[in-house]
């Protein structure tokens, strides 16, 4: 896997950012990880850092994950972004993979979802 890939997550809750932190750095080796806690921060994060991966809450305020995966795909044609929820409903999961996800998880996220996802995008194809 990729050695200090960087990694975006945006999530508004602190607890929840540490919990993806801790099952990410389980599976990457130095993982440099950029946090926002908002749609707003995750947009200007992003195009200040260019991350190999990002992981965003549907649920965010001044811009909710939906609407910074459609911008940033829009923007950012190479973008990977997989939503993480605690919320996550079909219309939901179906209007992430509309909007441009590639991947969705459900928090908590478990260890070995993780570890697959990783591999998946971030792994030496």
């Amino acid at each position: 896997m990729k050695k200090n890939a960087k990694i975006l997550i945006g999530d508004d809750s602190i607890l929840a950012r540490k919990q993806l932190k801790d099952v990410i750095s389980e599976y990457m080796e130095e993982p440099v990880f950029i946090e926002a806690a908002n749609g707003k921060e995750v947009m200007e994060k992003y195009d200040s850092e260019r991350p190999d991966l990002t992981f965003l809450d549907i649920v965010m305020p001044e811009r909710d994950g939906i609407l910074a995966t459609i911008e940033l795909t829009k923007k950012y044609s190479d973008a990977k972004i997989v939503i993480v929820s605690s919320v996550g409903t079909k219309n939901q999961l179906r209007a992430a993979i509309e909007a441009g996800a590639l991947d969705f998880v459900q928090k908590p996220a478990r260890g070995d979802l993780m570890k697959q996802i990783l591999e998946k995008y971030l792994g030496d194809n």
